[in-house]
């Protein structure tokens, strides 16, 4: 029996990752709201799945590498506004008390998830200014009317597509890179990527239960970030997965052991490596002025 029943779903389903991680004593981040917002639900739904519980290091991984792309963008080259889209229950808002309260972080997402959010951490307050905007992304000239009034109304413009690509198909993310690159300001966008053999091994093990939810995981482009570039997008930064599970201490079981192995017996284990390493990944991208 599953229990994600729409793609909101998957985002209790993280979350109940980042709050075990941060109940952990050497956690590598906090979010003190991740509990509340997963729920009985978000925990039903890890015991269902099977291995469940084992797959939260890449989730902990991108919760950390991109907390720190977003401090860094932030913080050091002044990016006025977040625009988070399909933002879940994410709550750096709130959690993140380096922001400075001078920027602009907006919350986009469907209106079931959105105001359920803010219903769980009601009373609780931003660091900075918050706006949450409900919209299906789905809806291209709300979409597209959306971008072009924070484009206007902004600076320096960062875009957190946390999460949500690998649920759309290859148009799909095509278009909305498109529409993205339309306002100026636009500066950066980070996503998460994974390769093809990467989506294979996630739809064998969770397929059956994502499918029946409505939420197949479908974008696994074999170019990697080179996709985006017709689209006005090129690789800023690439944060690998599994180098950053290994340098923070929260690599999936046994990996140690299969690394030392393949050092060990197989000719070309450290070119292996290096390839596996852009298997999956956490990155920054930046716009392409004259695309």
């Amino acid at each position: 029996m599953t229990h994600i029943t729409n793609v909101s779903d998957t985002a209790r389903w993280v979350a109940v990752y980042r709050a075990n991680e941060t109940a952990r004593p050497d956690a590598i981040f906090h979010d003190p709201y991740a509990a509340r917002l997963a729920g009985e639900h978000g925990e039903r739904i890890v015991a269902t799945l099977p291995g469940g519980a084992q797959m939260s290091w890449a989730i902990v991984v991108r919760t950390k590498v991109m907390d720190d792309m977003i401090r860094d963008r932030v913080l050091r080259h002044n990016a006025d506004v977040v625009l988070d889209l399909a933002a879940g229950l994410d709550s750096r808002p709130w959690r993140m008390k380096e922001l400075p309260p001078t920027l602009r972080w907006i919350d986009v997402d469907l209106p079931g998830i959105l105001d359920y959010k803010l219903e769980t951490l009601a009373g609780e307050k931003t660091v900075c200014q918050y706006e949450a905007i409900r919209l299906d992304l789905r809806d291209v000239e709300k979409r597209r009317a959306l971008f072009d009034q924070v484009g206007r109304s902004a600076k320096r413009v960062l875009v957190i597509t946390e999460g949500l690509l690998v649920y759309l198909d290859a148009e799909q993310v095509a278009n909305l890179a498109r529409d993205l690159h339309a306002p100026a300001t636009f500066e950066w966008w980070m996503c998460d990527l994974i390769a093809p053999r990467i989506l294979e091994m996630i739809m064998k093990g969770f397929g059956t239960h994502l499918s029946a939810g409505n939420a197949p995981m479908k974008f696994a482009p074999a170019e990697g970030t080179k996709f985006f570039e017709p689209f006005g997008w090129r690789e800023l930064e690439y944060h690998s997965a599994l180098a950053d599970a290994q340098r923070l201490n929260r690599e999936m079981r046994m990996m140690p052991f299969y690394r030392m192995l393949g050092r060990i017996f197989f000719v070309g284990a450290k070119k292996r490596w290096e390839e596996a390493k852009r298997m999956s990944g956490n990155v920054l991208m930046e716009r392409m002025p004259n695309a």
